[in-house]
């Protein structure tokens, strides 16, 4: 189980149009979003990521950079980023499910076609959203078994300035007897 506070697993992925993300190489001074979505097959994902997309700027401005992730292969990636009409956001795709599962992501099996059409793959991982400090720590992280329902990135924001303002720790961290 991933603890606030502690080091997450590392991540290197290659990124749709070229070049790879790496988290450990990443140099945002107060960390990075990854979002983990379900793949071009899920329409949530979409209107989920059109929104990062709009505040991925926002996010730069605070210097935290932003990362979308599945385990989507390189052609769906692409045609999630131009659904969502990627400018800024940063699309990585190929994740191994191991790794999201490393990562307390929920796995689902296929169900066929979507309402939008689209085959699922036969194996995928279901949302998740963190925030890893620069040093690859986890600060903040939210898993869902389902595409509903998923945290704001705006509330995510003000969470971060907060944050940034107060000196905010992250919380979650005791593992001690209760």
């Amino acid at each position: 189980m991933l603890m606030p506070r502690q080091k997450t697993p590392d991540l290197s992925l290659p990124l749709v149009g070229g070049g790879t993300f790496t988290l450990s190489a990443e140099r945002s001074a107060r960390g990075t979003v990854v979002c983990f979505y379900r793949g071009l097959h899920c329409p949530q994902c979409a209107n989920y990521l059109k929104e990062l997309e709009r505040l991925t700027p926002a996010f730069s401005e605070r210097d935290v950079g932003t990362v979308a992730i599945s385990s989507d292969g390189a052609d769906r990636a692409a045609a999630m980023a131009e659904k969502v009409g990627a400018a800024e956001l940063r699309f990585a795709y190929g994740l191994p499910l191991k790794e999201a599962r490393d990562w307390g992501l929920y796995i689902s099996a296929s169900r066929g076609k979507t309402s939008i059409g689209i085959e699922e793959p036969p194996l995928f991982s279901e949302p998740g959203v963190f925030l890893v400090t620069h040093d690859r720590t986890l600060y903040y992280l939210n898993v869902q078994t389902m595409p509903f329902a998923r945290p704001q990135f705006g509330d995510l924001l003000g969470a971060v300035d907060f944050a940034i303002e107060k000196d905010y720790p992250a919380r979650g961290e005791y593992t001690g007897k209760v």
